[in-house]
């Protein structure tokens, strides 16, 4: 992936410029900000914005193959015998496992499913010597995981508002987490946070109080 730079009045100028190069729209680019530049005073000793960007590289056709083939030698390693179906989707391979043992490659949690992924991703990387995004279901584990997610999610948020204490939930994982925050985000009543340190973190769903809801409605001064 070869970046180029580009120069603006501001950020949003400098990103203009490189889509108009690229004849692709600002979603469709990697993009890097060098600097957000200065107006100056008065007009004087002003710095424009500079970026650097590059065309988003997409899934060859021969990464899926590749990808395939290099999840069904781990599980042969693993000697978990399974059908592996891969798929492209934008920038991301998305490889399904069928399997008469889905509980075992899922794990607790579906942490044995994370790290099948993480190892596969590097391996895919690794030999294409290119970044790639790799997702990897059994089952469509994960589809049914996020619908249970945020309903458990969507459930401790009416707790919350009928007792007007926050629930703690249990330590999750980064994608967990998202569902969770993006499952209760529309709920004016409710805030969430993510707390402690490492990758697994707690998320914190509390009641948002009257002077928070006034100083919400009244916006910036």
């Amino acid at each position: 992936m070869e970046f180029l730079e580009f120069e603006g009045k501001t950020t949003e100028e400098a990103i203009e410029n490189a889509a108009a190069h690229f004849q692709a729209p600002p979603e469709e680019l990697e993009i890097e900000i060098v600097s957000v530049g200065s107006p100056g005073i008065f007009g004087l000793g002003g710095r424009k914005a500079r970026i650097r960007a590059a065309r988003r590289a997409e899934p060859e056709d021969d990464l899926l193959p590749l990808a395939r083939e290099i999840l069904e030698q781990v599980l042969a390693k693993m000697q978990e015998p399974g059908t592996v179906t891969a798929t492209q989707e934008e920038d991301r391979i998305n490889l399904l496992i069928a399997t008469a043992d889905a509980g075992l490659l899922i794990g607790k949690q579906g942490q044995t499913l994370d790290a099948l992924q993480y190892l596969v991703t590097k391996m895919v990387a690794k030999q294409t010597r290119r970044k790639v995004r790799v997702a990897i279901d059994v089952e469509a584990y994960r589809a049914r995981h996020h619908e249970a997610l945020a309903l458990l999610a969507q459930k401790y948020g009416e707790k919350v508002k009928r007792s007007g204490r926050p629930v703690i939930l249990n330590p999750m994982n980064p994608y967990d987490r998202r569902i969770v925050h993006m499952a209760l985000q529309g709920d004016k009543d409710l805030k969430t946070i993510s707390r402690g340190e490492g990758l697994y973190k707690k998320v914190v769903i509390s009641p948002v109080r009257k002077k928070e809801s006034r100083e919400d409605a009244a916006g910036p001064a």
